[in-house]
């Protein structure tokens, strides 16, 4: 699935005076515009608390104290220039947690680099190369020498920086092409140019003695309120050129081939294709602010839940970003204070990059590769060991850990690849839990919600019968209304319909919930459930055993003590389990390292775990993913990830599990050689993660897993749930 960002913002027009003349532009005024403090503290106030905006956008006229009246202005305020006014607001910005982007027109070297220590990222529209186009008569500055010298200078001083072509005010394909050949060479020069704009020009009426800002503001509450609209069309003049969808497909494919990587924006309000050109390759739909768009102000963004409702019908994941791209969270783009404020506030956006992103790692080098010796033996890693495994980004090192996690898995399991054919069944996805990493649940009265009927329970059980499964996977979201008696009704009805299949139920979530409305112990939950039918239970809603990241992700689940409970009670009355991590989210290495401390303990006291499955966090369609900044966690990490869960847990648990649904089944594949023999199940309806973006599929047939192990130079072998051999499939030639 591919991901299409936006930034939650904020617009401050400070000051709309300006010394140019464009003759496109309805937000210049020249008369003596700025706002006062007070204003400003007011509107920083309602970002924060009505909107839950994390950027502000600071949009100005170019140079105002060009006007007298600005200038005498700024004076009685206490303020030397604009520049000085506009640092002053930053600051009051970020003292509420908002991350400041200006926008102030072409600029002096000195000026963005006083700027710098109070923004996360600037801006200036290089707009086109031409000089002499009609609609910037009388705006010098607008000459693309002049503007190219700004977005020059700002690389040398390691701006994190947004550019961009307004296309369609009397250029020519070719200067389109061309303007995007500037910006890719001077992107080639410094690297800082995150992301570019293509705009096309929209004709506005006059704004004279209105406030642009207050029409915007209208205009958006109106639209994000009822989702209806009526933008004005206006004639365009006579120094306009035509703007056409192949135009804007084509200026996306050349700067996907001029910058790669590079964020390519669209304006959401100002076309209805743009989810075409989302299509066509654009990754990004700008700030889609509360307050509108100053510039085009009868034109309003579309809010982000009805962006999202959109893209996820085409297939698309709308994630929140900071102003500032991630891969310049970084002391060599950004000033101390900023990115103090992005540690303390944003830390979910700074890019994983194998280490803690809340607090410094300091691990000796050594450490590492004395871990993996004593891995490799199945001895017990002390939690600064695997802190360093999991942190650790050194290539060499990491080919050591995979050798030895290949190494202890052939001494423990063998060469055969193993696999079970089983199909899952979610009975209901009603649930009250509201797991931030979670697509899957809903609200009883969300139309999304459902509640499997018998009939549909049985048909379901009729094709796991037809496909030759020998297990049933059942789990379902915390129903409010399920006591003890439905969830036995269901094992029960399933030993009806068909008594051979292993059933393998209910999660340590559902069990506390068994227990916590019947008023029975743990022990004695799983006692009336075996009765029932009930063959092992699967040791998922583990997500991290670290009561800090569970506070985070879902702080209505039960706690770390309480999920070792109740899979010791499993255990205690003769029912074996699977135990599992789910990582790549907003976990530190620190944290995964107790995560593998409290389950090998768990193991040694019990010996109940069958496997271990590493579930990797899937972002697309949550909450985490949708407004934390959280990415999918990168193939090479996931592989690393998974060797060391094979030495974190020695040979205290023989099996080690790929999800092909997380990961894919390539990935899964390779992972064969990280320390993994066994790829799971056929599954034939897997929901979790399908609801939470995962694109690799909800059913594999015994064929694929067949081939993916003889891929990988493997035997493979169907097993049962408890890892009996059913069939084995050897090598040919």
């Amino acid at each position: 699935m591919r991901r299409v960002t936006f930034s939650r913002n904020l617009t401050l027009s400070l000051s709309r005076t300006c010394r140019c003349y464009c003759k496109y532009c309805a937000f210049a005024t020249h008369q003596a515009h700025l706002h006062e403090p007070e204003e400003v503290l007011e509107l920083l106030d309602r970002a924060v608390k009505r909107h839950r905006a994390k950027e502000l956008l600071v949009l100005t006229g170019e140079y105002p104290e060009v006007n007298p009246g600005v200038r005498e202005k700024l004076h009685a305020l206490g303020f030397d220039d604009f520049v000085g006014y506009v640092v002053w607001v930053c600051e009051r910005a970020m003292e509420r947690g908002l991350l400041p982007h200006t926008n102030l027109g072409v600029l002096s070297r000195e000026d963005l680099g006083r700027l710098r220590e109070v923004t996360a990222s600037q801006g200036l529209m290089l707009e086109s190369v031409v000089p002499d186009l009609v609609a910037h008569q009388g705006s010098p500055t607008k000459h693309p020498a002049k503007r190219l010298e700004t977005i020059r200078a700002a690389g040398d001083l390691r701006i994190p920086f947004t550019s961009g072509i307004l296309v369609g005010i009397g250029e020519s394909r070719e200067d389109r092409l061309a303007a995007l050949e500037q910006l890719a060479a001077v992107h080639a020069e410094f690297g800082h140019l995150q992301e570019v704009i293509l705009q096309n020009f929209v004709p506005h009426q006059s704004y004279y003695g209105q406030e642009p800002a207050e029409i915007a503001t209208a205009a958006a509450e109106e639209y994000w309120r009822t989702g209806l609209g009526a933008v004005p069309e206006h004639a365009a003049p006579n120094w306009a050129s035509p703007v056409s969808i192949d135009d804007l497909k084509e200026l996306i494919a050349e700067t996907a081939r001029l910058m790669p990587g590079i964020g390519i924006q669209v304006p959401p309000n100002l076309s209805d294709f743009w989810p075409e050109l989302v299509a066509a390759g654009a990754t990004d739909l700008g700030g889609l602010s509360a307050n509108g768009d100053h510039i085009s102000p009868e034109h309003p963004f579309p809010s982000p839940t009805q962006v999202r409702k959109l893209l996820a019908a085409d297939g698309y994941a709308l994630s929140e970003r900071l102003c500032v791209y991630p891969e310049y969270i970084d002391p060599e783009w950004m000033s101390q204070g900023v990115l103090d404020l992005i540690k303390t506030d944003y830390w979910s956006f700074i890019p994983r990059r194998g280490s803690g992103r809340r607090g410094e790692l300091s691990i000796a080098p050594d450490v590492a590769g004395r871990a993996i010796e004593r891995g490799a033996a199945g001895v017990e890693l002390t939690p600064d060991e695997l802190t360093a495994l999991f942190a650790e980004r050194r290539p060499e090192v990491i080919e050591e850990l995979r050798a030895a996690a290949d190494g202890l898995r052939f001494e423990l399991a063998g060469d055969t690849v193993t696999f079970v054919v089983n199909r899952n069944i979610n009975v209901s996805n009603v649930c009250t839990v509201g797991c931030a990493f979670c697509g899957f649940g809903q609200g009883r009265r969300s139309p999304d919600a459902y509640e499997h009927s018998e009939a549909e329970f049985a048909s379901r059980i009729a094709d796991a019968v037809e496909f030759g499964a020998t297990e049933l996977c059942i789990q379902s979201g915390i129903h409010p209304d399920w006591g003890l008696e439905d969830y036995e009704h269901w094992l029960r009805f399933a030993k009806q319909e068909a008594p051979q299949l292993h059933l393998h139920a209910y999660s340590p979530m559902e069990v506390a919930h068994m227990c916590d409305v019947s008023g029975l112990s743990p022990v004695n939950v799983f006692e009336r459930l075996r009765e029932a039918g009930l063959g092992s239970t699967p040791g998922t809603a583990a997500e991290v055993l670290h009561d800090g990241v569970r506070e985070r992700i879902s702080p209505n689940k039960l706690p770390v003590a309480r999920w070792v409970e109740v899979i010791e009670a499993s255990h205690a009355v003769g029912l074996r389990s699977t135990a599992t991590v789910m990582f790549g989210h907003i976990e530190e290495p620190w944290e995964l390292a107790e995560h593998m401390r409290v389950v090998r303990g768990l193991q040694e006291r019990t010996g109940g775990f069958t496997e271990f499955v590493p579930l990797s966090f899937i972002p697309f369609q949550t909450l985490l993913g949708r407004t934390h900044g959280i990415e999918e966690i990168s193939t090479e990490e996931n592989l690393k990830h998974t060797a060391v869960f094979r030495l974190a847990l020695g040979r205290t648990v023989q099996n080690l599990q790929a999800s092909w649904v997380k990961m894919g089944l390539e990935t899964a594949t390779e992972a064969l050689r990280w320390g993994v023999n066994d790829l799971g199940g056929t599954l034939m309806e897997e929901s979790i993660s399908r609801m939470a973006g995962s694109q690799h599929g909800i059913k594999l047939d015994p064929e694929d897993l067949i081939a993916a192990a003889h891929a990988a130079g493997r035997p493979a072998a169907e097993r049962t749930t408890l890892y009996k051999l059913r069939r084995e499939y050897e090598l040919v030639g």
